[in-house]
């Protein structure tokens, strides 16, 4: 119940002050750019990388990327540029 309660009050002060949902709520936010760029922020780290997936921590659950050619463009700590054919990104939560 206070979990929920602390969701409730976030929304609330984002609302109030007008700032972005993702940011109070520390929620990842996705850019993506037709089928060659991924941006991801609010991310906590990277997982697992190969050319034809990537795995990313977010503080609720994954971030599972498919696809071929899949590289690294930049990545800060919770920033993080994907290019790439991108086939599918899932959410996976824990």
């Amino acid at each position: 119940m206070a979990k929920n309660w602390g969701q409730r009050l976030r929304k609330w002060i984002a609302k109030q002050l007008d700032l972005p949902e993702d940011v109070m709520m520390n929620l990842p936010r996705l850019t993506m750019v037709g089928q060659i760029h991924l941006y991801i922020e609010n991310h906590r780290g990277l997982l697992s990388f190969s050319d034809s997936e990537i795995r990313v921590r977010l503080s609720r659950g994954q971030l599972l990327v498919k696809g071929s050619s899949l590289v690294i463009k930049a990545i800060l700590p919770e920033e993080l540029l994907l290019e790439g054919m991108i086939e599918h990104v899932i959410f996976i939560q824990e």
